[in-house]
């Protein structure tokens, strides 16, 4: 499907694996303990898929609980799992680790781009404090920035994109309809997103599309439609901007 994107006035962002690079952050910020316990032989890919398990269970288990807290619980139940040596400085300074994770290469000069054309809103799992830290990284100002703090839940509960449409009609005028969702995660973002009828952009940064791996993600059995896919940020830019 060939998008057009005059029909759009706002890009509503995933922010965790489409602008930020999660999966190296945690990789890093499990660093720590991997090296406190050097016995373990585990691969990057193997600990991305623990923390998917780990995080899907809480957030659904806990909607409520600040995200610091997950991680901090993550990073504990990771360690239970393989038996290793932690403590609660290891275990707090992961769950604080949100800050320190990097954003893709692309992301700031796609954001800027992007910005000249659209309304830029982030509809994200983390906490208030989180985002603005990563937002450093960045380098733009949101018109809109709804965290999981915010709302009470975790995506993929649609209610979360549902306060995202009463918000943006709130606060820019702006109707679902003309809004573009853009993700990396088929599960967190653009299964639920396409249950509600809002267009969407895959930005397929794992490369699922072409056999690659979850990763951090949880995996779904069935993928969904999408209106578009990119392989990466620039990409959509350099499509959304110039047409």
């Amino acid at each position: 499907m060939s998008l057009n994107y005059h029909n759009y006035d706002a890009l509503s962002f995933d922010c965790y694996g489409t602008l930020i690079d999660w999966e190296s952050g945690i990789w890093l910020a499990f660093q720590p303990l991997l090296l406190e316990n050097p016995h373990l032989q585990v691969d990057q890919n193997q600990v991305l898929t623990d923390f998917a398990e780990f995080e899907n269970e809480i957030q659904s288990d806990q909607p409520g609980m600040p995200y610091p807290e997950i991680l901090t619980s993550i990073h504990n139940r990771f360690a239970l799992r393989y038996d290793l040596v932690t403590n609660e400085g290891l275990d707090n300074a992961f769950g604080t680790s949100v800050g320190e994770w990097p954003a893709f290469p692309d992301s700031v000069e796609a954001l800027a781009h992007l910005k000249k054309r659209f309304k830029l809103a982030v509809l994200s799992n983390v906490h208030d404090a989180g985002f603005v830290a990563s937002n450093e990284h960045l380098g733009v100002e949101f018109d809109a920035i709804y965290t999981a703090e915010k709302i009470g839940t975790y995506k993929p509960d649609v209610g979360n994109f549902e306060f995202l449409f009463t918000q943006l009609l709130a606060e820019q005028g702006i109707p679902r309809e003309r809004i573009l969702h853009v993700a990396q995660s088929l599960y967190h973002d653009i299964q639920p997103a396409k249950m509600l009828g809002l267009d969407c952009v895959w930005i397929d940064r794992q490369g699922l599309s072409t056999g690659g791996d979850w990763g951090a993600t949880s995996a779904i059995t069935e993928l969904p439609e999408v209106d578009a896919v990119f392989a990466d940020l620039a990409s959509f830019a350099q499509a959304a901007v110039n047409s």
